[in-house]
């Protein structure tokens, strides 16, 4: 049951340095190159000095490779995979606060919840806040069945991928990598080391 939008969705994975200015220039480039992002997170890896960002972006698989090779001719940038194409895991997060006034709401957020991969986190007298992990179409799915109960307010995260198995998407790019390039672009070099 996928949708023609989600048909024309790329996702790409980018390991980055985790310096201030990397986010702006990697928005700048789709920008500039008129790709819509639909959904970006970036978060630090285990290695306190590289990120990764993980972008969705509404292009159809066509322009994945040309999307790669655009992020990779950034300097702080130090690796890019589109994971369209491999077995990966992934997920996206949404935190929705719902209408829970009577008890006819409260009995039908129960029972939705029951059937998905979500839970009731907060309630007070008049709204609920439900937290609801799963792929992008099970959430948009249990978006859908809540709605009619009265959405409030809702947040999300956008989604997160991963590659299965032995799938591993590291660098052995150090702190000492990134002094030697800083380096070069004092001294005057190009700024196209990597």
């Amino acid at each position: 049951m996928t949708s023609q939008v989600d048909i024309n969705k790329v996702t790409v994975v980018a390991l980055v340095e985790n310096e201030p200015g990397v986010l702006n220039r990697i928005a700048s480039l789709f920008r500039r190159r008129a790709f819509n992002i639909d959904s970006l997170t970036v978060g630090r890896t285990h290695k306190p000095h590289i990120s990764r960002m993980t972008i969705r972006v509404v292009a159809g698989p066509e322009y994945a490779r040309k999307i790669a090779t655009n992020l990779q001719k950034l300097v702080n940038v130090i690796d890019v995979r589109v994971l369209d194409n491999e077995p990966h895991v992934e997920r996206d997060l949404a935190l929705i606060k719902v209408r829970n006034d009577d008890a006819e709401s409260r009995n039908t957020i129960t029972e939705i919840c029951d059937r998905y991969p979500a839970r009731i986190v907060d309630v007070g007298p008049k709204v609920a806040i439900i937290e609801m992990v799963g792929t992008e179409e099970i959430l948009e799915e249990f978006i859908d069945e809540v709605r009619p109960t009265g959405i409030v307010e809702m947040i999300r995260t956008g989604v997160v991928s991963m590659g299965r198995g032995t799938r591993i998407h590291d660098t052995n790019f150090t702190r000492r990598d990134l002094a030697k390039i800083q380096d070069e672009l004092s001294a005057g070099g190009n700024g196209n080391v990597i």
